[in-house]
């Protein structure tokens, strides 16, 4: 493969092509380096990444704790032993200069942010104030020295971060630059800031050290920065003395989403390849690239000459060397779900995985083989029971699992239906793979009740029963026009054209997403009739955007996806919004007829006319076996929606532990 084979960077000698891009993690103490990002970052060295970036690593004070500081030398003993780490697993490691500029939050850093420009982030809420031309010389001059100890504390090369709307990529666009002294205006000057800090970096590592810029393709904001303008300041930047670099697309304000599971894989490699065109230097392809074959085949197509693969890596640390032994079955692939990194990232909180538990937590240790090998029994095969199925196998057991249903995979069956949401089936597909690699004995079909288990001889249970869907006590419940969501999502029952979906959670959102979405036009379809010319774009767009049934969601609070991630949830609701779902909010459902649905909504009660009536309101975990059975056996633990109804990441990270503590 391509994607296996050296390639240079500079003077910068990379085993591989595969790139792991900065990614914030929230794992430093006061901007000190702490064991467990060592760890962490040690394991995907050893799993054979070819370059590690880091970061972002802040440059002055407008930063955030929980990251890598270069602001000062006190952090270059911490940062070597981070390097020497990477080192000692044949890796190489760079780091990522950053400065949030707008995107700062004044309560963490305790000043004002600062910008190009007194123009509000849409992320944060909040103004900063437009900086002097002597702040953006000193600013300038950080850059440089933070490159400066980086180089000291024994990284390979630095990154400079011109993407997703910091700082550098707010002195270049139109939107965030209103200035109009030598730093603002037109597009020379906009570009000014972004070169002059390359050149200094230049200068303070030396013209043999390997400098890298991360840019955006497409700002995917009104009124800014396209291709055009970022391959132009690309090839500036490369006369600036960059060696590489590292392209994504899109600002974190911006509304086309880019790296939710609802994006297509590697969908922004074009960006990749219209800079390729106008610098001479490697470049790094990046967005939703989970899977060792598509980088192969961007490689190939000439789109690249490297893959960032960040979230790729968070999952399966081991993904390059599974490439190279030919192991493609076991790569634990991202599925894009934010539930671990992006949801974390966010809200603060240290970055884990929902498909690998361990991501993060490598500093504990590995789990270790079984002393005592126990004939296990696993009672339920979604998430939960076969992640602990899959533990308990490798550590060794003698592992065998019962599923009720007739496939595996519980809720992420379902949760795969709706549109952008095909991701979770890989998961689904990884553990089946790996319960048959390790030899876990599969009965589908399989109900399980007290008496089986006790004969069944199991020196340990693992109660994974899941939930079922909670019922919504008013008259007409029960009625033929009823169903829950979840049997529409698993095929078991249809729906007219006139649809109510009670219930704004994931599920209902979801579910009144994927109806209104029957009767549009394929994405094959799409592209056939644009290519030809058929119809202009205007209908293309209403083909592609308005089906055949109406649906109407109905929610009891002021608002619906409040138990969806809050990187994911505005994605969901755009699609209600763009295929024409109408939402309720603040409705109370009193009774249900042949006719539709009674809610009360602003003081009075209306009649939401509808052929079929779905049901969404939550779900209450299967917990009765676990209880006759738990006195009666030597070892019994429950995981997943069995103990309370829960996300996917928690329900994983219960089964393994499950299996973990066998």
């Amino acid at each position: 493969m391509k994607l296996l084979t050296p390639v240079k960077i500079g003077g910068l000698e990379l085993r591989n092509r595969v790139v792991m891009p900065a990614m914030h993690l929230g794992y430093c103490r006061d901007g000190f380096v702490t064991p467990r990002l060592v760890e962490f970052y040690r394991a995907r060295a050893k799993g054979g990444v070819g370059l590690i970036i880091v970061g972002g690593c802040s440059i002055d004070e407008h930063s955030f704790g929980t990251m890598i500081k270069l602001d000062d030398d006190k952090y270059i003993p911490g940062l070597a032993k981070l390097t020497g780490a990477v080192h000692e697993e044949g890796g190489r490691i760079a780091a990522q200069l950053f400065h949030p500029g707008r995107y700062a939050y004044s309560f963490l850093a305790g000043i004002q942010p600062v910008a190009p420009s007194a123009v509000a982030s849409r992320i944060t809420g909040q103004k900063p104030r437009e900086m002097t031309v002597t702040e953006i010389k000193n600013t300038v001059e950080n850059f440089a020295r933070a490159a400066d100890r980086a180089k000291k504390a024994g990284f390979d090369a630095v990154e400079i971060i011109a993407s997703a709307g910091y700082l550098v990529s707010q002195f270049l666009s139109p939107v965030t630059n209103l200035r109009e002294d030598e730093y603002g205006g037109d597009f020379e000057r906009r570009m000014k800031f972004g070169l002059e800090v390359a050149a200094r970096v230049r200068d303070a590592v030396g013209p043999e050290y390997p400098v890298l810029f991360r840019v955006s393709g497409n700002e995917f904001v009104a009124g800014g920065n396209t291709l055009r303008e970022a391959a132009a300041f690309c090839a500036r930047l490369e006369d600036a003395g960059v060696d590489a670099f590292n392209v994504t697309g899109g600002w974190h304000e911006s509304v086309i989403p880019q790296i939710t599971m609802a994006v297509p894989r590697g969908a922004y490699t074009y960006l990749a390849r219209g800079i390729r065109e106008a610098v001479r230097v490697p470049v790094v392809a990046c967005n939703r690239i989970n899977d060792p074959l598509l980088a192969e085949e961007i490689l190939q197509n000439g789109n690249a000459d490297l893959n960032g693969m960040a979230r790729a890596m968070i999952a399966d640390p081991d993904l390059v060397s599974k490439a190279a032994g030919g192991r493609f079955n076991e790569i634990r692939k991202c599925i894009g779900c934010n539930q671990g990194c992006l949801d974390a990232v966010f809200t603060m909180q240290p970055v884990g995985c929902l498909v690998n538990p361990e991501a993060g937590r490598e500093y504990e240790g590995e789990i270790r083989p079984a002393a005592q090998v126990k004939k296990v029994l696993v009672v339920g095969g979604g998430p939960a029971g076969m992640e602990a199925a899959r533990v308990a196998a490798g550590r060794g057991h003698d592992v065998t699992l019962w599923e009720k249903n007739d496939r595996l995979g519980g809720q992420l069956v379902r949760a795969a239906v709706p549109p952008g949401r095909k991701e979770f089936a890989a998961f689904v597909e990884y553990l089946v793979s790996e319960m048959a690699r390790l030899g876990v004995k599969v009965e589908l079909g399989r109900n399980a009740d007290e008496h089986d288990i006790l004969d069944f001889g199991a020196d340990a249970v693992i109660v994974a029963t899941g939930a079922v869907p909670a019922e919504l006590p008013v008259a007409g419940a029960d009625g033929p026009n009823v169903a829950q969501a979840w049997d529409i999502l698993d095929g078991r029952a249809s729906s007219g054209r006139r649809v109510v979906v009670v219930g704004g959670g994931a599920v209902g959102c979801e579910t009144a997403a994927y109806l209104a979405r029957k009767g549009t036009i394929d994405a094959e379809t799409l592209y056939f009739l644009a290519v030809n010319g058929a119809e202009d774009w205007e209908r293309l767009r209403e083909l592609a955007t308005k089906g055949a049934k109406e649906v109407t969601l109905v929610e009891m609070r002021k608002s619906v996806g409040a138990d969806i991630g809050m990187t994911s949830r505005w994605i969901i609701l755009q699609e209600l919004r763009r295929y024409g779902v109408r939402v309720i909010t603040g409705a109370r459902v009193n009774a249900i007829n042949g006719r539709g649905v009674l809610v009360e909504h602003d003081g009075e009660e209306k009649l939401i006319e509808a052929d079929t009536v779905l049901m969404a309101v939550g779900s209450r975990p299967v917990s009765e076996l676990c209880e006759r059975i738990k006195e009666k056996l030597p070892e019994v633990y429950m995981a997943g929606d069995a103990v309370a109804p829960r996300n996917a990441l928690d329900a994983v990270r219960q089964g393994y532990l499950a299996g973990a503590v066998l």
